[in-house]
C-alpha cells in the first residue's frame, strides 16, 4: 500500500499521542479516518488538527469507545460503516494503551486487569471488529501496537511491570501468528507489529487519570506511597497533593524528555507500512534493546540485568 489517498483507516487511541498523530499524518495525505478513544475533549481536539491539514474531501470522525469493551467495539464498527457508507476499511491501527498493575503480587487487581484488558484485549476485540472489514477490501493492512516490553518484560531492575508486559508480549505474539494465517487466508492483507521505546506521549499521564477515576483522593495518594515505597522511596510524609504532584511531573517529564516524539514515531509507523515491514521498532533505544535480548537472552533479567541506562552510557 504505496499510498493512503483514498482509503479509509480505523485509529484507537486517537487521542493523544501517537494514536493523534497516526491520525493527523493519514489525513494529511487525503486518508479518511475514523477513531475512537475514551475522552471526548482530546478526540475533538485531534479532528480538528487532522481536518486543519487535509485536503477537500477527507473525512474525520471521532467515536467513544472502551477498546476493552466488546459491545462498545462492535458498535464502533458499526458507526464507522453507517457514517462512512461503506463495507470495508483498509487500514486499522491497534492503538490504544495504558500502563498500571506493575506488581502481579502487590497491585491491585482491578488496576492489573483493567490494564491487561486495555493492551491485550483492545488488540484482540479490534481484530474481531474490524479484521473482517480489511479482508473485504480490495488491500489491506493491520497495524498491532506492542512494546519493546513485548520481548522485554522489564523496565530494569527493582520494578515489576507485569500487565503490561503480559499484554504486549500477547499482542507481538498474536500478531506473527497473524502473518502466516493471512497469508493463508487472506493474502491480500498484511499485519505489522509496532514496538516502540520511550515515545513522547502522555501514557502515564492518561493511565493515571483511568485508574484513579471514581478514586477518592486519598486513596489514590495512598496508591502512589505504597508504589514509591515498592521503588525505595520514602514518601510517608508527603501530603496527598505533594504526592500526586510528583507523580503528575513524572508524567509530564515521560513525555516531555522522550528521545522520539509522538509525530516521530507515527511516521516511522506509516513509513514502514507503506514499504511492506512487519516489524517496526521504533527509536534508538528499542533497537538497542532487541539486540541486548537477542544477544544475551537468559542474562537479561535480575539486579545485573539490561538497565536503560545503558542505552544512554553508551
Amino acid at each position: 500500500m504505496d499510498s493512503f489517498s483514498g482509503r479509509l483507516a480505523v485509529v484507537t487511541g486517537g487521542g493523544t499521542g501517537m494514536g493523534r498523530e497516526l491520525v493527523v499524518q493519514l489525513a494529511a495525505e487525503g486518508c479518511s479516518v475514523a477513531t475512537c478513544d475514551v475522552n471526548a475533549d482530546t478526540l475533538a481536539e485531534t479532528a480538528r488538527l487532522a481536518l486543519d491539514g487535509a485536503p477537500d474531501g477527507t473525512r474525520v470522525t471521532t467515536h467513544l469507545a472502551d477498546v476493552a469493551d466488546e459491545a462498545a467495539m462492535f458498535a464502533f464498527r458499526d458507526a464507522v460503516l453507517a457514517e462512512h457508507g461503506t463495507d470495508h476499511v483498509n487500514l486499522v491501527f491497534n492503538n490504544a494503551g495504558i500502563g498500571g498493575g506493575g506488581s502481579f503480587l502487590q497491585a491491585p487487581r482491578a488496576e492489573w486487569e483493567r490494564t491487561f484488558d486495555t493492551c491485550w484485549r483492545g488488540v484482540y476485540l479490534g481484530c474481531r471488529a474490524f479484521l473482517p472489514l480489511l479482508v473485504a477490501a480490495d488491500e489491506g493492512h493491520l497495524v498491532n501496537t506492542s512494546s519493546v516490553n513485548g520481548f522485554w518484560a522489564s523496565l530494569g531492575p527493582g520494578v515489576p511491570h507485569t500487565a503490561y508486559s503480559a499484554a504486549k508480549f500477547a499482542v507481538k505474539g498474536f500478531s506473527e501468528a497473524l502473518l502466516e494465517d493471512l497469508r493463508l487466508n487472506a493474502p491480500h492483507v498484511s499485519v505489522s507489529v509496532v514496538m516502540p521505546g520511550h515515545i513522547g506521549t502522555d501514557i502515564m499521564l492518561n493511565s493515571m487519570a483511568i485508574h484513579g477515576d471514581g478514586t477518592p483522593r486519598e486513596e489514590r495518594a495512598a496508591s502512589v506511597r505504597e508504589n514509591m515505597a515498592q521503588r525505595g522511596v520514602d514518601a510517608a510524609a508527603m501530603d496527598d497533593d505533594t504526592v500526586i504532584g510528583l507523580v503528575e511531573g513524572f508524567g509530564a517529564a515521560f513525555r516531555d524528555t522522550a528521545p522520539t516524539t509522538a509525530a516521530q514515531a507515527a511516521t516511522v509507523i506509516l513509513d514502514a507500512v507503506k514499504a511492506g515491514e512487519w516489524r517496526i521498532l521504533i527509536g534508538d533505544d528499542a533497537r538497542w534493546l532487541d539486540e541486548q535480548v537477542r544477544a544475551a537472552p537468559e542474562r537479561i533479567y535480575g539486579a545485573d540485568g539490561i538497565s536503560l541506562g545503558g542505552l544512554f552510557s553508551t
